[in-house]
């Protein structure tokens, strides 16, 4: 299979900011893992602008553009000498690749996108994506990273994509405030209902939360794209995810995939 993985600067970091080294090291064993088995993966990843704070020693995320997209850059360099060192332990080659709303709208940026991955992934190495938050102006933000994992998947014709976030999955009610909230572990439809189930963000450093990931799900379930909504406290769990195991909220569409993504 060809499998996007995205992960969130809540997986990724401590709520200081700083990296949360074990995790970070048992997500790359486990997609190494994976990668070995057989299958084409791709690691959209968060965290760039967290980890540029915790390096500064900021108290919390900055609310200027020139900031964040300073601590952008200072963290994108902490972030990929970690996924370079880290998958260099398995005998991965990662390839980081960095993107901005325009290289997803344009035709011809789009292509050039496609065709990088492309050969990135016949050259056996692990994409390591994430949005150009340093240079990238408010007309060229995707803004998150769940639209930006689900825009790759379709761009690259992958068979899945794993949002691992700081929650099991979509539940009928915040389970953070509703103890009698349970998991939805499969979803056929985005609903009415299914977006008034949404919360907001999650992480004081993060850009996402439910409603970006259902946003997602729905483009993804579109154009035949599965996608899974899973823990990301626990990486191994994409063992189960790949098995096809209950894990998280799956998302079904009806019909399976094939198409790029068309900003039409």
């Amino acid at each position: 299979m060809r499998i996007v993985v995205k992960v969130g600067t809540s997986t990724l970091t401590h709520a200081t900011g700083n990296l949360n080294i074990h995790r970070v090291e048992q997500l790359c064993k486990v997609m190494s893992d994976i990668k070995n088995a057989g299958h084409d993966m791709i690691l959209v990843t968060s965290g760039a602008t967290g980890m540029g704070v915790g390096k500064i020693g900021l108290s919390k995320k900055p609310q200027d553009l020139p900031t964040k997209q300073a601590m952008a850059a200072i963290g994108q360099c902490e972030l990929m000498y970690t996924y370079d060192k880290l998958f260099s332990e398995y005998n991965h080659c990662v390839a980081q690749v960095l993107v901005t709303k325009a290289d997803i709208d344009d035709e011809k940026h789009r292509q050039n996108f496609h065709n990088t991955l492309t050969r990135l992934l016949e050259l056996k190495t692990i994409p390591i994506i994430n949005e150009n938050d340093s240079v990238a102006t408010e007309e060229f933000f995707i803004g998150e990273n769940d639209t930006l994992a689900v825009m790759v998947s379709i761009n690259i014709n992958a068979d899945m994509v794993i949002l691992l976030t700081d929650i099991d999955g979509l539940y009928t009610a915040d389970p953070r405030k509703d103890e009698t909230a349970s998991l939805i572990p499969v979803v056929e439809e985005i609903t009415p209902e299914i977006m008034d189930l949404a919360g907001g963000t999650g992480s004081s450093f993060g850009t996402g939360g439910m409603a970006t990931k259902l946003k997602a799900a729905k483009m993804a379930m579109e154009y035949g794209c599965n996608m899974v909504i899973a823990n990301g406290s626990h990486p191994e769990l994409l063992y189960d995810i790949v098995e096809g195991k209950a894990v998280g909220t799956r998302f079904i569409p009806k019909t399976s995939g094939g198409a790029e993504y068309d900003n039409a």
